[in-house]
């Protein structure tokens, strides 16, 4: 009688590299034009199955302080309980839940997205991951691409202002893009 073999899990951790890694979002202005800012402080975790991507996951956390739109009396304003309330929730959260392939390299992953204590589902489109590459001092790296869309008030940001020619100072709809390099666990 013989025995099958025992299969080995093919899932392979890989941690955000934060120097290399950055959340990026666009707001509409007074109706007229777009402002654009970055998180600089991305972090988290990716549990990668590439046999079945729907077995993997995502954890993600952004560092609210690390907020720049390159206007520092606005990020101030923005890091204020008027918007990201920065002091009492000062990590913006993601969690996968469902991942699903589109497409060779196109995925759309639904999770839960935490932004001032609201958690609400949102879906990302998501690119890659890109082939792993070693990189010059011995790790392994992949990277991908990801956007969504969201309204700001499901979120508790409520924050705006009524300009005399009609409309709003801010748009409701963000767009949110992610730029992730992901290195190899040991």
């Amino acid at each position: 009688m013989s025995s099958s073999p025992t299969a080995t899990p093919t899932v392979a951790t890989y941690n955000i590299d934060p120097a290399h890694s950055s959340a990026h979002f666009k707001v509409r202005h007074m109706m007229i034009s777009n402002v654009r800012g970055e998180f600089a402080k991305v972090s988290g975790t990716v549990k990668l199955d590439p046999a079945d991507p729907a077995h993997s996951s995502i954890t993600a956390e952004i560092d609210v302080h690390s907020i720049s739109t390159r206007e520092p009396d606005r990020d101030k304003h923005l890091k204020s309980a008027d918007f990201f309330d920065a002091e009492n929730h000062p990590t913006i959260r993601f969690q996968s839940k469902k991942i699903e392939p589109i497409s060779a390299g196109e995925f759309k992953v639904t999770g839960d997205l935490t932004i001032r204590g609201t958690t609400r589902e949102v879906v990302l489109q998501v690119e890659g991951p890109t082939p792993e590459v070693k990189d010059p001092w011995g790790n392994t790296r992949l990277g991908s691409e990801a956007s969504t869309k969201i309204s700001r008030k499901d979120f508790g940001v409520v924050y705006n202002a009524a300009m005399e020619t009609g409309g709003v100072l801010i748009g409701d709809e963000i767009e949110i893009s992610l730029a992730i390099e992901l290195v190899k666990a040991a």
